[in-house]
């Protein structure tokens, strides 16, 4: 039984000599691997590359024995025992590019990023403006919006009497666990009162930490694990999941892991989601 990729060798007794009928080449693009015959020599080898020596393409063939020969492109070539012109293979078309943002918006190719509006966005911490970036950067920057940390929500109303908020200098507030009769909620009506009106908006989400915006799915979870009081939040996640928790750097990496996660708005609660598209209309209208 014969399994040769090249088939007979064309060379043995019994075929060497080929009286074949005159046929019209047809065309056949030398792709990589395609087993041909060039008539003038005999020579059978498989395709392993085309390239341009000497201002003209030409075609490499390696035989059985790994030798190989160059030969110019064009007729001359036999393939399964029918005549051809070998051509320059067909390159594949790029892919197109992306049609949508993470965010879901639809995305503006080769657009410089606007200059930075006066208007700012505020988020907690580190981790918040990490996943704002993933999912809406591209967004922001075609906007010109500035995303900027706030360090905690304790200190927003003296935060915001350095900056000064009023016309055209917006500000927008994104807040973990921002819901009825927490101490968010007091400092964002606070802080609210003390800018000019229209000028600042403060809107959140109802979870602990940001970590639960992101679809419990995306890390092989149910849903997220619920942490007694007393036991510091993002701790107490990394034991529940069975990850390493012994030091700040721990949360680093877990964060990391968490943040690889996400592809695009998707895989964010629908809470999130709405909150930060609100603060980014806010802070871009006229």
């Amino acid at each position: 039984m014969n399994d040769d990729r090249y088939g007979s060798d064309v060379l043995a007794t019994g075929s060497a000599t080929h009286h074949r009928p005159a046929r019209t080449s047809r065309p056949q693009p030398a792709e990589r691997g395609l087993v041909v015959e060039e008539v003038t020599t005999g020579w059978v080898g498989a395709v392993t590359r085309v390239e341009k020596s000497g201002g003209q393409h030409v075609v490499v063939l390696e035989d059985r024995r790994g030798r190989t020969r160059t030969f110019p492109l064009g007729p001359g070539f036999w393939v399964d025992g029918e005549p051809v012109l070998l051509t320059a293979p067909v390159r594949q078309a790029a892919p197109a590019a992306p049609t949508r943002t993470a965010s879901g918006s639809v995305a503006v190719h080769d657009a410089r990023a606007r200059v930075a509006r006066a208007s700012r966005i505020w988020v907690e911490g580190k981790h918040d403006a990490e996943l704002v970036e993933k999912v809406w950067g591209d967004d922001l920057r075609l906007e010109g919006v500035v995303v900027e940390l706030l360090d905690g929500v304790d200190n927003l109303t003296d935060a915001l009497r350095d900056f000064g908020p009023g016309p055209g200098r917006r500000v927008g507030v994104l807040v973990d666990h921002l819901v009825a009769g927490s101490k968010e909620s007091r400092i964002a009506a606070e802080a609210t009162r003390s800018a000019p009106a229209g000028s600042v908006l403060v809107l959140g989400h109802p979870y602990v930490d940001v970590w639960q915006a992101v679809r419990p799915e995306r890390i092989g979870l149910q849903a997220w694990p619920t942490i007694e009081r007393g036991t510091e939040w993002k701790h107490g996640i990394l034991r529940e999941l069975g990850w390493p928790a012994a030091e700040q750097a721990d949360v680093a990496r877990a964060w990391q892991r968490i943040l690889r996660s996400v592809r695009s708005y998707a895989d964010l609660e629908p809470t999130l989601l709405g909150r930060v598209e609100e603060l980014i209309d806010f802070v871009t209208a006229p």
